[in-house]
């Protein structure tokens, strides 16, 4: 039944993509040939060649794409629709380049591609909105109690009973826990809301007595060399036997799986941008936003250059010695915000709220984050980010590599201008422990959602550790 009403919904998404495809490529239509925004009216192609071209081209490229960019697949762990939507604007991607090839094999010169532009950008924002409302009108029908899953836990340890937690926290999932199997003095017993239903040796009778949808093993490593016998079990009556491995504790927040000939390696760190599209969509956005940034700040700028200069001796752009992407040093730009002092002199601290190095204008553009802006040269450059963990010096770096073991994980990505844990007012002399926390966090759930929220927030949020 489960399965049936899978197919069902497939159908129905199917069906209701080839509409986005349709009503996009119609807008599209309308956008190029009935204004003239891109373009004069008229001297188009008949309409009934692009109708042509829709059926039989476009619409099967569309489905072929988002089959192969797994968007059809179960979702029921889906929370934010940013995961998906990455992947409805890799099609739309994907789909522009496949059909303007097939235009040039099939020799059509007078076939619009800014049709084909217009489709990729309309078809992106509409299977967005799309997604986005069939994934909470599934999240609400499952918090109703129907479209239900129901799952045996074979364990009855604190792994089994987090996972049941997990469950039962978050009902959008659509997960129903029918009961535990586990120790013969534990039966009986009801745990997370659910009873311990029989032993570890039941689980064939428990099978054939009951209908369960899936069945997760949790059990300890000691009692790995049970788990053939387990899964035997579940095969035997056609359910497929699900593991949560007992080292758990040591996998990111979304683990991945490489293959190495047939055999698979569980990645422990997983960064979102270790993948080259996401390494493109940062780098292409970093670079936009920092020109975007350098023209309109541009006034505040030279202001600031000329503030510096008249009321303290030194350079005007303070450059100092950062630990970056993959633990290489960079020279970070700031505006000097303090008196110049030699070299040997500069204190191993953070700058301190009534700090004596302060000079008037310093004091004023660290309040104001206004000495951070020559680091859009950086991103420029390519050194940093928009949005990333703050670098730190290598002095610091030296230091709390000993003592924080997962440090160094920060530097899996580009240090940026502003951060996670920036937003969440770990700045200057605060927790360094709680800092790693937050980069960590966004190194290992990055996506461009967050880094807008982070951007928003950064402007209009003021921070109360800034000095």
């Amino acid at each position: 039944m489960i399965r049936e009403n899978q197919r069902v919904l497939n159908l129905m998404m199917v069906l209701l993509d080839v509409a986005v495809v349709i009503l996009s490529l119609a807008i599209s239509g309308w956008l190029r040939f009935k204004t003239t925004m891109f373009g004069p009216l008229g001297g188009h192609l008949p309409i009934s060649d692009y109708v042509f071209f829709l059926i039989f081209i476009v619409i099967p490229v569309y489905l072929i794409l988002y089959f192969a960019f797994g968007l059809y697949k179960p979702r029921r762990t889906y929370k934010s629709i940013f995961s998906e939507a990455t992947q409805i604007i890799k099609v739309n991607i994907v789909a522009f380049v496949i059909l303007v090839a097939i235009l040039f094999i099939l020799n059509e010169p007078d076939f619009s591609r800014i049709l084909l532009f217009l489709l990729a950008i309309v078809a992106s924002v509409i299977g967005i909105i799309e997604r986005f409302v069939i994934r909470n009108f599934l999240k609400t029908i499952r918090i109703s109690n129907r479209n239900i899953k129901h799952i045996l836990i074979v364990g009855d340890n604190d792994l089994a009973y987090t996972f049941a937690r997990r469950i039962r926290n978050n009902p959008y999932l659509g997960f129903d826990i029918s009961g535990f199997l586990g120790r013969n003095e534990h039966v009986g017993m009801e745990i997370e809301g659910s009873k311990i239903i029989g032993s570890f040796l039941d689980l064939d009778n428990v099978l054939e007595d009951h209908n369960f949808d899936r069945v997760v093993l949790a059990i300890p490593l000691k009692y790995y060399d049970k788990i053939n016998e387990l899964v035997e079990s579940c095969e035997r009556v056609g359910i497929k036997a699900e593991i949560i491995p007992d080292y758990i504790r040591y996998f990111p927040a979304q683990p991945s799986v490489d293959m190495i000939e047939d055999i698979p390696i569980i990645n422990i760190r997983y960064v979102p941008l270790d993948d080259p599209f996401n390494k493109f969509l940062k780098y292409l956005s970093d670079y936009i936003i920092s020109i975007i940034a350098i023209i309109i700040t541009s006034p505040i700028m030279i202001v600031t250059a000329i503030a510096i200069k008249l009321t303290s001796p030194g350079p005007i752009i303070f450059k100092q010695e950062r630990i970056g992407f993959h633990g290489k040093p960079f020279k970070m730009y700031k505006f000097r915000s303090m008196r110049v002092q030699e070299a040997n002199d500069e204190r191993s601290a953070w700058t301190t709220k009534n700090d004596p190095r302060k000079t008037k204008v310093g004091n004023f553009i660290r309040k104001t984050s206004i000495d951070e802006l020559p680091q859009f040269f950086n991103v420029l450059k390519g050194q940093m980010s928009v949005v990333g963990p703050r670098p730190e010096r290598p002095y610091y770096v030296e230091e709390f590599r000993k003592d924080i073991p997962k440090y160094m994980v920060k530097h899996q990505v580009r240090p940026g201008i502003t951060g996670w844990a920036q937003i969440h007012g770990c700045r200057g002399d605060t927790s360094i422990n709680k800092r790693i926390e937050y980069d960590i966090e966004y190194v290992e759930n990055w996506h461009m959602g967050l880094d807008l929220g982070i951007m928003i927030k950064t402007i209009v949020k003021k921070n109360p550790n800034a000095y």
